[in-house]
């Protein structure tokens, strides 16, 4: 392919985006008060993105200062380029889903494929921007400037602004949803969503600026670091050869064609299986990309001389393959009907403490397998091609992105139907149809989340050859020797931050939660008649309490990160900074994957109850059911998902210090 084709397949998908939107957006948005309430999730939504858009971008401008001194003007524009797509990716996204809500209760009227079809195309909508604009911004800042070191800029600007909607958004939506949760089912024994819950409009605003722009903003980041890590690695092992270095970008492009086609897989059978229509989407994307790669390779990749057309092929089908392997793994510890989530289910018969243990005991249990599908790619792909064919296996895991945003912005948008469906008061049989739809948008979400972090071990692993290989093109040479006593120091060192990140984070939940449910005691206190429905909650002042309170503390964490590889760098050095990168990236994969996994079990086994078993609604099993919960919803939304892109802040500073190091 020409190098613009990859440009020109980018804007095509944003027009598609586009005709997604329009779509969705002529669609009924039901009655009044279901429109208003629709209304109300939207400004809350806006009115939090906006606040956070404008304290990142005090960072972000003093970011640029420092990067253009020491680095130059074009890798502080790179990291211009990298942050105002990845907030525009999430923004743009995060609009359509508050919006396609009430469409999604308003469908269900009609039936299950209806809402299937309106909820998956609102998030449809985030999915193809966000693998669209991650390609126009990494081929069209290359194309103009044909400066590789600059984009590592690019990479920097998309996983702070990363680190920071993760943060931000998953403090959000975590303390309101506990603070909700707390007052509301605990001590008000109010259902889940109930219009008398004055944190009910905070909790699903969170729903979408957590696992919509936040989730946006992730995979944007970890689509983009993954092209760039594997320019960085091809400019750095197969100098001179554009064939190599471009072909990241047009694995890209057959991607988004390849997830375009996808989404019209997604259909209802006889089974009326949701999550297996949505996995014939993913299922069958795969499988499309795999022959668009393989007739590409065989018929425009020029020979490299050094690498089998055959051989690259099969790294990147490793990536496909991987992605397909962690996505039945993280599917068998989270959805309801398999053995790990009914234990803890089952656990809460014994009561709160009993229901925690064993929520625990899955998320530790279920960070083995995908890690053994990681080192299983790594080796495989190493031994057909080298260092590239592992970057070529993160490429092809990737390069699914799109589908598989799209499969995870199904989740808010049902989660929300669902409590719009609850505060009107639909019918039984709407509710039947968006409890069904959130349910599957439960496992969805838990799925994409251990999608993100498997990729980000790949693309971590990629950055840390790259920061060798780095040192090697400057002429110097590192050795990480684990009886250097620097290196050891780095590995503890870094091994301890995804902790302390984790810690912050919950912290801040922790927190902001307090003040949430201080907010529901008072106005239940001062006017009573809300439980009984003859007065109104003020809900827009749960919301403003939580909007401040998470933008306050997402700051600290957000920056950990980056001041700890500075410091570390020019206080211990090259190799304690080689080090570093090697404790945060084992560290953080298990803990992330042992955090998303098992809230994700923890939530769904509350759900497993609610359906009638263990005694169902109300019943003991059930109040020790949303205590896990409660832990769960930390772990899995604000903790766990942000520590991936922490991962790769790490790797990509320590890049961009390799001349400043000694």
């Amino acid at each position: 392919m020409m190098n613009y084709v990859p440009i020109v397949v980018s804007i095509v998908g944003i027009l598609y985006s586009a005709y997604l939107i329009r779509s969705v957006m002529s669609l009924s948005a039901g009655d009044k008060k279901m429109q208003d309430i629709s209304k109300a999730i939207q400004e809350g939504s806006q009115a939090y993105l906006n606040r956070q858009n404008k304290t990142v971008a005090v960072v972000a401008v003093i970011i640029i200062a420092v990067l253009w001194f020491t680095l130059g003007k074009l890798t502080a524009l790179g990291f211009l380029v990298g942050a105002f797509l990845s907030g525009l990716a999430g923004y743009l996204g995060m609009n359509v889903a508050v919006r396609a809500n009430a469409r999604t209760t308003e469908a269900a009227k009609k039936g299950m494929e209806h809402a299937l079809e309106v909820a998956f195309r609102g998030g449809a909508v985030t999915g193809i921007l966000v693998v669209s604009l991650g390609l126009l911004a990494v081929s069209g800042y290359y194309t103009l400037t044909k400066d590789i070191s600059s984009l590592i800029g690019l990479a920097f600007g998309a996983s702070l602004i990363s680190v920071f909607a993760r943060l931000g958004g998953g403090i959000y939506t975590k303390s309101a949803d506990v603070g909700a949760d707390l007052v509301g089912k605990v001590e008000t024994d109010l259902p889940e969503d109930s219009p008398r819950n004055p944190a009910v409009i905070a909790d699903l605003v969170g729903d979408n600026v957590g696992d919509c722009a936040g989730m946006a903003a992730d995979l944007f980041e970890t689509y983009t670091v993954t092209i760039i890590a594997a320019m960085l690695l091809t400019n750095l092992l197969f100098p001179g050869n554009l064939s190599l270095l471009t072909l990241p970008f047009n694995i890209g492009a057959l991607a988004i064609i390849a997830s375009i086609l996808g989404l019209y897989f997604v259909r209802l059978d006889k089974s009326k299986d949701i999550m297996r229509a949505l996995y014939k989407g993913l299922f069958s994307s795969a499988i499309l990309a795999a022959l668009f790669f393989g007739g590409f390779i065989k018929y425009f990749l020029v020979d490299s001389g050094t690498l089998s057309h055959r051989n690259i092929f099969l790294s990147l089908l490793i990536g496909l393959v991987v992605t397909a392997i962690t996505v039945l793994i993280t599917d068998y510890y989270t959805a309801k009907k398999y053995k790990p989530v009914q234990d803890v289910a089952e656990a809460a018969n014994s009561g709160h403490g009993t229901n925690v243990i064993m929520g625990l005991a899955v998320g530790l249990e279920a960070t083995v397998l995908p890690v053994f599908v990681i080192v299983g790619a790594m080796l495989t792909a190493f031994h057909l091609a080298g260092l590239y064919g592992v970057a070529l296996a993160g490429l092809g895991m990737l390069s699914l992105t799109g589908i598989v945003v799209a499969i995870d912005s199904f989740g808010p948008i049902t989660d929300n139907a669902g409590g719009i469906a609850e505060m009107t008061e639909q019918s039984e049989h709407v509710r039947k149809i968006t409890d069904a739809l959130d349910s599957v948008g439960n496992t969805t979400k838990a799925v994409t989340k251990g999608y993100a972090i498997a990729s980000a071990g790949l693309a971590a692993i990629v950055l840390f050859s790259s920061y060798i290989q780095e040192f090697t093109a400057t002429g110097r040479k590192i050795e990480l020797i684990l009886q250097d006593p620097w290196v050891l120091a780095g590995i503890l060192i870094g091994a301890s931050i995804p902790y302390l990140f984790a810690s912050i984070a919950m912290r801040a939940v922790s927190t902001t939660a307090q003040a949430v449910v201080q907010e529901v005691r008072t106005q239940l206190k001062e006017h009573p008649g809300i439980l009984n429905g003859s007065a109104l909650p003020n809900y827009a002042r749960t919301v403003d309490i939580v909007t401040k309170a998470a933008l306050k503390e997402m700051t600290v964490p957000a920056l950990i990160p980056v001041v700890g590889v500075v410091a570390i760098g020019l206080v211990l050095g090259a190799k304690a900074v080689g080090g570093l990168l090697i404790g945060s990236i084992v560290t953080g994969i298990f803990l992330a994957l042992s955090m998303t996994t098992g809230g994700a079990a923890w939530d769904n086994a509350k759900k497993h109850i609610e359906d009638g078993n263990h005694g169902g609604k109300k019943s003991q099993a059930h109040r020790a059911a949303v205590t896990g919960d409660t832990v769960g919803d930390v772990y899995k939304d604000t903790a766990g998902p942000a520590i991936n892109p922490m991962i790769k802040v790490v790797n990509i500073v320590a890049l961009l210090m390799v001349r400043f190091l000694r």
